[in-house]
């Protein structure tokens, strides 16, 4: 098996970039994607259902507005015969692909239907309180008067977003907008049938690849190359993750330790129109983000809308210093809390890393040594809320503070392999109550962490009612880290197989299951593997509490059973008798406490609540005030 760099990662958002086309020909198409599925951990070949979903993307790829197309244009494709699917397979394999030229061909033929449309919509009445929520998982268009309704809350949308703008920049923003709209139109229309095929074929590979499950992507150069940036997690600019929600760019996180960071002035959720005085609302995210970045320690102005009231909004210009930033959050942070004659260890991990320097395990470790020297340690909460990831071996030793020997974390890979990845050492940083508070952003190594400590009885789970899902690992063929090299006919991630803990469950798509629930500000939220375009379904393995060291080849096995096999982490019911108990004692002081349900309301009616907005309620962290409750009771029940 060739061997890739694996990386374990929270897929948050995808933004489709108009790049510089590769030059792949049809057997290109069929030979990429014949190495994407020998990889793959569970679609080996092409099916009638992935060629169904790969319609159903090419589709999208080329209206991910839903503004071109109505039902009757498409119905063909949307809903396809079975006699169909069976040429399409056919003629994939042999790598004819006229089917989606045709496609290609009948959106060509809509856009002076959609030009002839907009030119009715009514700028003097258009529609009010149009919401950018009204876009997401649309349907096709019935009709044309569907249709026409779309494209005139669209332009509501956008003629909301740039009247806080000057006249002037006004104008040059719906100048953009148009622009924008053109671009995309003359890819469609182009005469060039060099630059035609290009187009056709990479969004060919591209609904292929994502057909197989949702995070499987082929990527073009300047793509992958983009990407290459995340991976390497260094650039230039203010260390903020932007959203392209049609009407300015939102920030949708503020990567700590960044300029923005810093600066504190930038908030999540503002919506960004301008940057130094240029519009930016029409205009493509790659060079929206190209305009924020720059030289280190030069100056960006933000021209950001944010609200500050139900319909209320306030026009802000912020500037920015550009500097350095590398894509990790703040690593750890610690504290303690008094409780009677000792304290309760708050430990928080943002991120699962490792560096020449430092790792996640090694500093929680030295962080327990110097509460434990210094206080009376009566329990430890482990805080992985909206860490979404990070280092396998990292989620191992992580586990290891927590546990003696034993299997952690179990990898089947595409041909069925399983792997055990175990901690081998019977030091123990903390053997005392444990409780691991995630919410619907832990994710990945996360989970794996929470779910083993779970499975062996060492920890309680508490906050949301489930973490992400994501159960599954990912390869990337991008290899050039060092030389930003990459293959001029496009690179892939693909999905590779799944991740088990020693009991044999995956959380995929389920998440980890929470012993307690204490609800936070996601706790409504719709994030998580289930939401995104076709997952991996849930699987099993057996439990491996006892383990038989099969993966291990057989020669080796007894010297290695030698060492290995005693102090082994053994199952606990620890807190089996007290869970009753802590579940009632938690939902009364909830449902007590007006400041909690007055979050909880907001939280129901907006989906998720930012975690610095919950200062209104009463408390900076309800969450973590309610974990802390539970294991003051904890404590108490285990001693009395």
């Amino acid at each position: 098996m060739k061997v890739l760099q694996l990386f374990f990662f929270l897929l948050l958002s995808t933004c489709h970039l108009y790049a510089k086309l590769p030059d792949i020909t049809p057997k290109d198409v069929t030979n990429k994607l014949n190495e994407i599925m020998k990889a793959h951990a569970s679609h080996k070949q092409l099916t009638s259902t992935i060629i169904e979903r790969t319609l159903q993307n090419y589709l999208d790829e080329l209206d991910p507005t839903k503004t071109y197309f109505i039902e009757s244009d498409i119905d063909q494709w949307v809903h396809p015969s079975p006699t169909l699917l069976n040429q399409l397979l056919e003629d994939y394999n042999k790598s004819n692909f006229d089917t989606f030229r045709k496609i290609h061909e009948k959106m060509a033929g809509t856009i002076q239907r959609r030009h002839e449309l907009e030119s009715q919509v009514d700028i003097k009445h258009l529609p009010k309180q149009v919401k950018i929520e009204d876009f997401k998982d649309l349907s096709w268009a019935k009709d044309d008067q569907e249709l026409l309704h779309r494209l005139a809350a669209l332009k509501a949308l956008q003629m909301e977003s740039v009247s806080k703008l000057s006249e002037e920049l006004k104008e040059k923003s719906l100048q953009r907008i148009s622009k924008r709209q053109a671009k995309l139109e003359e890819e469609i229309l182009t005469n060039d049938e060099v630059q035609k095929e290009r187009y056709i074929l990479t969004n060919i590979l591209k609904a292929t690849a994502s057909a197989l499950d949702s995070h499987t992507a082929y990527f073009t150069p300047d793509e992958a190359s983009q990407f290459m940036i995340s991976v390497q997690q260094r650039l230039f600019g203010i260390g903020a993750q932007l959203r392209d929600d049609i009407n300015g760019f939102t920030i949708v996180k503020i990567v700590e330790g960044g300029p923005a960071a810093n600066n504190k002035e930038l908030k999540v959720k503002d919506r960004i129109i301008a940057v130094n005085g240029e519009p930016v609302v029409g205009m493509d995210i790659v060079d929206a983000v190209d305009l924020i970045r720059g030289e280190e320690n030069t100056p960006v102005t933000l021209t950001v809308i944010r609200e500050v009231a139900p319909n209320q909004e306030d026009k802000l210009d912020i500037t920015l210093n550009r500097g350095e930033v590398v894509l990790k959050e703040t690593r750890y942070e610690t504290s303690i809390e008094p409780f009677g004659d000792g304290v309760i260890a708050y430990l928080r991990l943002h991120s699962f890393y490792q560096d020449p320097e430092h790792s996640s395990a090694d500093d929680l470790e030295n962080e327990l040594k110097k509460l434990k020297s210094h206080y009376n340690v009566k329990g430890v909460i482990l805080d992985l809320r909206s860490n979404s990831g990070g280092m396998l071996s990292q989620a191992v030793n992580v586990t290891g503070l927590f546990i003696s020997k034993g299997i952690v974390v179990s990898i089947k890979d595409d041909e069925g392999n399983v792997q055990h990845l175990r901690h081998l050492d019977s030091k123990v940083a903390w053997d005392g109550p444990l409780l691991v508070l995630v919410n619907r952003a832990s994710a990945s190594a996360s989970e794996i962490v929470a779910q083993t400590l779970q499975d062996y009885g060492r920890a309680l789970v508490v906050g949301d009612d489930h973490t992400y899902g994501k159960g599954s690992f990912q390869t990337f063929t991008l290899n050039g880290l060092k030389s930003l090299s990459v293959n001029p006919k496009g690179e892939y991630k693909v999905t590779r197989g799944r991740y088990y803990t020693v009991s044999g469950k995956t959380p995929q798509l389920t998440g980890v299951i929470s012993n307690i629930v204490i609800p936070g500000p996601l706790s409504e939220s719709e994030i998580g593997e289930r939401f995104g375009k076709y997952p991996l379904e849930n699987d099993f393995i057996k439990e491996n509490f006892d383990d038989d060291l099969s993966d291990i080849p057989f020669l080796q096995r007894e010297r290695i059973r030698l060492l290995y096999k005693f102090d082994l982490q053994k199952p606990s019911k620890v807190y089996q008798p007290y869970l009753e108990t802590l579940k009632k004692n938690s939902a009364y002081r909830i449902a007590m406490d007006k400041n909690y349900q007055n979050l909880l309301k907001e939280v129901k009616k907006n989906k998720d609540v930012e975690s610095e907005s919950t200062e209104e309620f009463g408390q900076n962290d309800l969450q973590l005030q309610e974990a802390m409750n539970v294991m003051r009771d904890l404590i108490f029940l285990m001693h009395h």
